[in-house]
């Protein structure tokens, strides 16, 4: 993480630019967020949808940016979950550059 960077959540963190960096050893945290979000939600949630909501939560003064990631938290499971359903009703699902 380089010293401009905004830390979202340990392992997780945005450059001035908007470029998430994932460090390795939350891939498996994240992957298991999206699986469960998906299922509460009805949405085609996936790792991108899991990182952008993050990252609105963060920004809209929702997470702990020390706290570390958890799929079996219910207080983050709503917040995400309310974050990803405008990520589709704002942006139609589109997170990255190839969507």
């Amino acid at each position: 993480m380089n010293s401009d960077d905004q830390q979202i959540v340990p392992g997780l963190s945005v450059s001035t630019s908007g470029q998430a960096t994932v460090d390795p050893s939350i891939a498996d945290m994240l992957f298991d967020l999206a699986i469960k979000l998906e299922e509460a939600t009805t949405l085609p949630v996936d790792v991108q949808h899991v990182v952008a909501a993050l990252v609105l939560s963060a920004r809209c003064g929702e997470l702990d940016p020390t706290k570390p990631l958890s799929s079996d938290d219910p207080v983050l499971a709503a917040v995400l979950a309310a974050q990803l359903k405008t990520v589709f009703a704002v942006y139609g699902g589109k997170v990255g550059r190839d969507d």
